[in-house]
């Protein structure tokens, strides 16, 4: 029989996911926490606080079991490259010692323009951060041709599985899953089929290939454009969607022989969709020991418990999404009226909009910082700003 869906039109699930994702969008309760206690894993050792380019007029955190201590806004590398990058060695000036990127960023002209900034001794004056960007990627395709194997009624039950699990977790209702860009909604359905169809067909992928060595190419790619021979942190998966996927036990096999190298020295996981039940998956494992949140005032009430948790479990995590939330999605200049005005009563006063957003989230105290994508000098200084003991 031939296959309900082909490789092309895969990902575009919408009509059979969106009865239930529907279901999800009213408002219904945060997702509960979670009383399981943490693993004993060497991840969850406690680690003395590790401190690079110590400012006395900056502000700091430690970012959990890492011990590393991190100035309360960290870069974010998107709008980084080789001819955009004299504002971040101005940022180190500052006391700003953490710096985020992933080969995606610009087509890995994000870590080449780190490069410059860190290279020779100055090196040691930061925590490097990359991401496995191609993880999921990679996995979604794999799955989307066993998916397309399948016969119809095959398909159907992946699909019924599927949107169960996205209504389960109540991953769209509107405050909790944020539209911060086109193509967010794909993403959640995109991993909650391939959950599916691993669930049920796990021997049908060579998992060597498809995550070890996908997790070692990447980061030897990564570790070449920063001219380093390790990051501090590594992340994988990039933009996890769902539980499910930080539990690959392929992932922790990667991470250590990677950190027996001397490649990378602690794992960690980015999430914009789903960020309060990937931080407790990710807690749970063991092997993670910071993750970075899609943190706003709009998602607050869903995951402000998990990152209080992950707290209680000296577990690091970095809010993301914290200022985008505010405006139209992909990165519109545009706020949305009634969450600016929103933003505007939580933090009243003369700062602007990314600045309250980052004042706001950054009260949080069970936070270890807040990511900032700062374009130039000029935004630089004014994020920066809402952290320095000066201000």
């Amino acid at each position: 029989m031939s296959p309900l869906m082909t490789r092309r039109d895969f990902v575009w699930t919408t009509a059979a996911l969106a009865a239930g994702a529907a279901a999800t969008r009213a408002g219904n309760p945060p997702p509960e926490p979670s009383t399981t206690e943490p693993p004993a894993d060497s991840a969850q050792a406690a680690i003395g606080e590790e401190w690079r380019n110590r400012h006395p007029e900056m502000r700091y955190r430690q970012l959990g079991r890492t011990g590393f201590m991190i100035s309360e806004i960290v870069c974010g590398g998107d709008p980084i490259a080789p001819d955009n990058n004299r504002h971040v060695e101005m940022a180190l000036d500052l006391g700003l010692n953490y710096l985020d990127t992933a080969p995606d960023y610009g087509g890995g002209k994000s870590e080449e323009g780190y490069a410059a900034v860190i290279q020779g001794a100055k090196r040691d004056r930061v925590f490097v951060n990359t991401k496995i960007s191609r993880f999921a990627p990679t996995r979604f395709d794999t799955y989307q041709a066993i998916f397309a194997s399948l016969n119809r009624d095959e398909q159907a039950a992946i699909l019924r599985e599927a949107n169960e699990d996205i209504a389960q977790r109540q991953v769209t209702v509107p405050n909790y899953f944020g539209s911060y860009f086109t193509g967010q909604m794909r993403q959640v359905e995109m991993a909650a089929i391939s959950n599916a169809v691993e669930r049920h067909y796990p021997k049908r992928i060579d998992r060597t290939a498809v995550y070890v060595e996908t997790i070692a190419k990447s980061l030897e790619g990564s570790l070449r454009r920063l001219q380093t021979d390790h990051v501090d942190l590594m992340m994988c998966p990039h933009w996890a969607s769902s539980p499910d996927e930080v539990r690959i036990p392929e992932i922790r096999e990667a991470f250590e022989k990677l950190r027996q190298q001397g490649k990378v020295r602690y794992l960690g996981v980015s999430a914009h969709n789903d960020p309060a039940h990937v931080l407790r998956a990710a807690m749970e494992t063991g092997v993670y020991s910071a993750a970075m949140v899609a943190y706003n005032i709009m998602n607050h009430d869903y995951v402000a418990p998990a990152i209080e948790e992950a707290h209680r479990r000296n577990f690091g995590v970095i809010a993301m999404k914290t200022a985008q939330a505010v405006f139209n999605p992909d990165r519109s200049t545009t706020p949305v009226p009634e969450r600016a005005a929103l933003l505007h009563q939580l933090v009243p006063g003369d700062l602007n909009l990314h600045q309250k957003a980052y004042k706001w989230a950054l009260s949080n105290p069970h936070l270890s910082a807040a990511i900032s994508n700062m374009v130039d000098e000029k935004q630089m200084k004014d994020n920066l700003a809402v952290v320095r003991i000066t201000a």
